[in-house]
């Protein structure tokens, strides 16, 4: 009986939501990020992610974390519907911020710092101490809980995924936060990176965490030191390409990896863009999509996750999967949404758009 999958007899009793957040310099880069209506305002966008996860608004950050042309809303919002909806409860590791959310998001700091560009020499600062710090936080974790679900912010995450996967010797596209994937930026970035640092695709295939620390980004060290540190406890990686890398980093650290399963949802699994399923199968990763319907939204902005806006981020994808395994139907999770959509784009002054031709 395979604990990951939605419909099974016995459910988790102690499962928990893990969301890590990090900000790297990468994202400064113009173009290369939609998680933010310019590059520099990325900073705030994990913050104001783990703020609306926490209270369904923004506090302390100045900017709602919403996708421009539409305001097509954050998965923070998705993940605390589904959360809402289950039980479940959650916990937020700062892997590297460059802005705090407020006091009221409790957090626990694993000593990471901010990312810089993946295109100087070192991405990643002090990456051994960090995992290990992470791996105790995982190990901790893992006898308190029956299932972990592992979900991250930090804009630009598909581009320093991209690099490490080249690094270990993955090829393919990632996928992006735009209907629009800056897929030539993106690849003359990691370019620019792997020959800053002296890589050569696949030349560190043996040893990952040099890999991360040269053209990754803070998340990626977080997530693998704490899925590492589970052990054998049932976990799954809740995002696309990007936990994708991180998967391929703990198997070539030699982590067993039976125990995890990638879930993202079905916007990054229909990318045409990019080639998550193709990469999921060549390292060898256990992977679903999760569809949360959005096409029947009346929301203009919910809309948008059908035709490539925004796709996945905070653990949307896995917290929808949680959403179905705990008996819950997708009508009832999208109604939470457009509830919480309704409160937050009221705070932030938003117009609510029924349009179902977009």
């Amino acid at each position: 009986m395979d604990i990951l999958a939605p419909k099974k007899d016995r459910l988790p009793e102690k499962p928990l939501f893990v969301c890590v957040l990090g900000n790297t310099e990468t994202a400064y880069i113009e173009g290369l990020s939609a998680a933010g209506k310019t590059a520099k305002l990325t900073d705030y966008t994990p913050a104001g992610d783990a703020e609306v996860l926490e209270t369904g608004m923004i506090i302390d950050i100045p900017i709602l974390p919403m996708t421009p042309p539409y305001d097509t809303p954050t998965p923070a919002l998705i993940t605390r519907a589904a959360l809402s909806i289950t039980g479940i409860p959650h916990v937020f590791v700062n892997a590297g911020l460059r802005v705090l959310p407020a006091k009221q998001v409790p957090l626990i700091d694993i000593g990471g710092l901010p990312g810089n560009d993946i295109r100087k020499t070192i991405a990643v600062h002090d990456v051994e101490n960090v995992f290990k710090n992470a791996f105790k936080l995982g190990e901790k974790l893992a006898n308190d809980h029956d299932l972990i679900v592992i979900g991250e912010s930090i804009p630009a995450g598909t581009t320093t995924a991209n690099a490490v996967l080249q690094a270990l010797g993955y090829d393919g596209n990632v996928s992006s936060s735009s209907n629009s994937n800056p897929l030539n930026l993106k690849k003359q970035v990691v370019e620019d990176a792997l020959k800053s640092s002296g890589i050569t695709f696949g030349s560190l295939r043996d040893t990952p965490l040099k890999a991360i620390e040269s053209v990754g980004d803070p998340m990626m060290v977080a997530v693998a030191g704490i899925a590492a540190g589970l052990g054998d406890t049932p976990t799954i990686l809740a995002g696309g390409t990007q936990m994708a890398s991180i998967f391929a980093v703990i198997k070539h650290m030699g982590y067993s990896t039976d125990n995890i399963k990638i879930v993202t949802t079905s916007y990054v699994v229909r990318d045409e863009t990019a080639n998550f399923t193709e990469l999921a199968e060549e390292i060898g990763a256990m992977y679903e999509g999760a569809d949360p319907e959005f096409g029947k939204s009346s929301f203009k902005g919910l809309q948008q996750y059908e035709v490539g806006f925004v796709k996945e981020g905070v653990g949307a994808g896995g917290a929808i999967y949680l959403t179905s395994m705990f008996g819950h139907s997708m009508e009832e999770l999208r109604l939470k949404v457009e509830e919480l959509c309704d409160e937050l784009c009221q705070f932030g002054n938003l117009d609510r758009v029924a349009d179902k031709n977009i």
